[in-house]
């Protein structure tokens, strides 16, 4: 959530920096409330001044006459109705304009790249070469079903469209992948491992701006629970409420979770396979730090999740988002994008976001600098470190042979206990 105090400071560079995310955004209406609610608060304070001041003159010793302090009393009657119309105004406008800023995305961070759409996205660096076959390489759903290792039949049977059952080598490789994936952050990039819940409470889901904006693309129990839609949820408002010292920052999590998430999109080539589906798994990168240090650990955690990448043998490259294109909450965004030389194009398979004190206002995470310092938000990040079901699509359409077959790369053999997937 962003603080209304700072986008008044500079307003008018406050509404260039929403409306490059968001063109019809309604700021001027967001000021406006922000005014009313200013005016409002103002004039209920002079009006509790002059009714405490007029309720003085009830007091013991008072010299008024009769018909003076019937006066009185009719003003100070006049004058609580007065009192109680504003307070109640007064709240409504405190009201709307928290949902207001709720659901206002976050500014964008300085220097980055100010466009409308994917199309103006930036790519700041690639790795490896896309893969060439002397066959026509096949795509990961016909690879995956030819091989025995994927059934889409079976899941929508049981759950309908949007969902995978994985079988034999197929689940295999799905758990080897999340714990290669836990392994390496927390052994070599000094992670602590977490298992969260899968369930969260709706202020969880507010706190990581999932909620208000977002509700009609998540599963909700009948108790207003949430399944959520990836680990951050849960990791993030781990400290929500919390006042931390420098000591104990940064602090770095690595979470396995299921991810669950309605909108799988339009119905055609997209939904063939893993590509966009309801459930899947992921391995989610999470720090909380302070404000002067999160650009380098913006960087520092993007740069892990391509190290994953790097492992696994596959070509991908880093691209910086432009303001039209940055998820809500986040303030600078890298997506990493994989070949996927069956569908013969780039993918993303990680977002590593920075959401400055965007997430930390609305949990409510802060620390103090130093004893009896003010106390400051933290930054939080996240990225996907990365999420399993892509990263299966990548494998099978990199490491295919002309027979349909898998080779498995090098680093998967022991958790595998095998080297290739055979037909």
């Amino acid at each position: 959530m962003l603080d209304i105090k700072r986008l008044l400071q500079d307003p008018e560079a406050a509404k260039a920096g929403l409306l490059s995310r968001e063109p019809g955004l309604d700021v001027d209406g967001l000021f406006q409330l922000a005014a009313d609610r200013k005016a409002a608060s103002q004039r209920f304070d002079e009006l509790r001044a002059q009714q405490k001041q007029l309720s003085q003159a009830f007091g013991k010793g008072s010299t008024l006459a009769p018909e003076e302090m019937a006066a009185k009393r009719a003003e100070l009657k006049e004058l609580s109705t007065e009192v109680k119309g504003l307070e109640q105004t007064r709240k409504e406008l405190e009201e709307k304009l928290q949902y207001a800023l709720l659901t206002t995305p976050n500014l964008p961070a300085e220097g980055v790249p100010v466009g409308r759409s994917e199309e103006d996205n930036k790519v700041v660096r690639t790795w490896g070469e896309p893969k060439t076959f002397d066959f026509e390489p096949r795509e990961h759903h016909d690879l995956g079903e030819s091989l025995g290792i994927l059934d889409f039949d079976g899941a929508s049977k049981i759950s309908g469209h949007g969902f995978a059952v994985y079988r034999n080598l197929g689940a295999r490789l799905e758990r080897a992948l999340w714990n290669f994936f836990l392994d390496t952050h927390t052994e070599q990039n000094g992670y602590s491992e977490i298992l969260p819940p899968f369930l969260v409470r709706r202020e969880a889901m507010v706190g990581t701006s999932q909620l208000p904006k977002f509700e009609e693309d998540a599963f909700k129990t009948q108790d207003d629970l949430f399944l959520i839609p990836t680990a951050e949820v849960p990791l993030t408002n781990l400290h929500g409420g919390a006042m931390m010292t420098p000591e104990q920052l940064p602090i770095r999590y690595a979470g396995f979770s299921a991810c669950f998430r309605r909108e799988a999109g339009s119905y055609g080539r997209l939904t063939k396979g893993l590509t966009r589906v309801h459930q899947f798994h992921k391995v989610e990168l999470v720090q909380l730090t302070t404000p002067e240090h999160s650009a380098e650990a913006h960087e520092q955690l993007t740069g892990h999740a391509e190290g994953i990448l790097q492992a696994l043998g596959l070509s991908y490259r880093t691209v910086e988002l432009c303001t039209g294109d940055l998820g809500f909450g986040a303030a600078k965004c890298y997506d990493l994008e994989v070949w996927l030389p069956g569908q013969k194009t780039w993918r993303e398979i990680s977002s590593c976001s920075n959401f400055h004190d965007f997430q930390a206002r609305r949990a409510n995470i802060r620390y103090r600098p130093e004893k009896g310092a003010k106390p400051r938000f933290v930054h939080t990040l996240n990225g996907s470190g990365v999420a399993v079901g892509r990263c299966i699509i990548a494998l099978l359409e990199t490491y295919q042979r002309a027979d349909g077959g898998i080779d498995l790369p090098e680093v998967l053999w022991p958790y595998m206990r095998t080297k290739s997937i055979e037909p």
